[in-house]
C-alpha cells in the first residue's frame, strides 16, 4: 500500500512539466532560427531598408510638391515686388502696336506704354507727373534772352545756355535719385508694392477681363429674387484675392528680416506667424468659395502661392 503524496508534491511536478514545456518551445525558436537559410534572412532585410528608404523619399517628394508655406514659389510678379520693377514683357512695341486682333475678353488689356512699363516712384508720383514737373522747372529757370539783339553777347548767352543745362541735368539726377523706391525706406516701398497689389487684383480692373464663377444649382433654381450688387465706390481693397496679395507682400518683409542675424527676434516670430496664419484663413475660405475660377487662377499663378499655404499645420522655425 502506497502513502499518499503531499499535495505539495502534485504543486511541483506541475511546475516541473511547465518549465519543461517551455524549454522545449525555447529550443525549438532557436533551432528554427539557427537552421533559418542566411540568404533569405538577408534578402528580407534588403527589402526592408529599402522600403524605409522609398517611405523617405515619398515624404520628401509631398514635402516638395506642397511647397514652402511661407513663401511659395518665385514667379516674376513676385520678384518685381522685391525688386520695385514691373514684370518683364517680351512683346516689343512693334509687335503690340501694329496688331489686328481684337483683344480676348479673358485676357487682361494691354499696357497703356504699349509692352514696356516705367519704375514705380516714391511718394505717390508718377512717371508723367514727375517729367511734367521737370519740364515746367527747365522752364522757369532758363536764363532770360536780350530783346534788343544789337547790344546782346552771343558768347554770353552760349555759355548762360550752357550752365543752365547742365544744372537742370544735375537737378533732374538728384530728383530722379530723390523719387526712386531703392533708396526709399522699408515701409515705403511696402507702400508702393500694396498699391501695386491693389491694381492688380482689385475687381475694379479684374472683373473687365475675369469671368466670375459660374453660379452653383441652389442659387439657380432658387426663387429668391437675386439682388443687385453694391456700385463700387473707388478701388476695390477689401476683397480676399487683394488681401492675400497684401499679407503675402508683408510675409515676404518679415521672412527676409527673419532670416540670418534675426532669428532671436521674437516679436518679429510672432508678427510673421499671425500673419501666415490669418493669410491661411483668407486662402481656405477663398478657395471654398473661388475654386475653379478664373480669380483663383489669376492669384495663385501670380503670387505663387502652393496648397502648402493654406493645407495643414505651419510652423515657423
Amino acid at each position: 500500500m502506497t502513502s499518499p503524496r503531499h499535495p505539495w508534491q502534485n504543486h511541483s511536478h506541475f511546475f516541473s512539466a511547465c518549465c519543461c514545456r517551455l524549454n522545449s518551445g525555447q529550443t525549438t525558436r532557436k533551432a528554427r532560427k539557427g537552421f533559418k537559410d542566411s540568404y533569405a534572412y538577408h534578402h528580407s532585410r534588403q527589402r526592408q531598408a529599402a522600403n524605409k528608404a522609398r517611405q523617405v523619399e515619398l515624404r520628401q517628394q509631398r514635402a516638395a510638391a506642397l511647397g514652402d508655406p511661407i513663401r511659395g514659389v518665385t514667379t516674376p510678379f513676385i520678384e518685381s515686388l522685391d525688386s520695385q520693377l514691373p514684370p518683364q514683357i517680351t512683346a516689343s512695341v512693334q509687335e503690340v502696336s501694329h496688331t489686328t486682333d481684337a483683344p480676348s475678353p479673358d485676357q487682361p488689356p494691354p499696357s497703356q506704354a504699349n509692352a514696356t512699363e516705367e519704375a514705380h516712384l516714391n511718394y505717390y508720383l508718377t512717371k508723367p507727373e514727375l517729367q511734367e514737373s521737370l519740364d515746367y522747372s527747365r522752364l522757369l529757370s532758363e536764363p532770360l534772352v536780350s530783346t534788343d539783339r544789337e547790344q546782346a553777347d552771343p558768347v554770353k548767352e552760349a555759355r548762360e545756355a550752357k550752365a543752365h543745362e547742365a544744372g537742370h541735368n544735375t537737378a533732374f539726377e538728384a530728383v530722379t535719385r530723390i523719387v526712386s523706391l531703392a533708396n526709399a525706406t522699408s515701409r515705403e516701398r511696402t507702400r508702393a508694392n500694396v498699391q501695386r497689389i491693389i491694381d492688380t487684383f482689385g475687381r475694379h480692373s479684374t472683373d473687365t477681363y475675369l469671368r466670375p464663377k459660374a453660379p452653383s444649382l441652389q442659387s439657380t433654381y432658387s426663387t429668391i429674387a437675386e439682388q443687385k450688387p453694391t456700385p463700387r465706390a473707388g478701388p476695390d481693397t477689401g476683397s480676399s484675392e487683394v488681401q492675400i496679395g497684401i499679407l503675402t507682400a508683408k510675409i515676404r518683409v518679415l521672412a527676409d528680416r527673419y532670416e540670418g542675424a534675426n532669428r532671436n527676434d521674437k516679436a518679429n516670430k510672432r508678427n510673421l506667424r499671425l500673419l501666415l496664419h490669418r493669410r491661411q484663413k483668407l486662402l481656405k475660405y477663398m478657395h471654398k468659395k473661388e475654386r475653379g475660377s478664373q480669380r483663383w487662377t489669376n492669384m495663385v499663378e501670380k503670387l505663387g502661392l502652393t496648397e502648402a499655404t493654406w493645407k495643414g499645420q505651419i510652423a515657423v522655425e
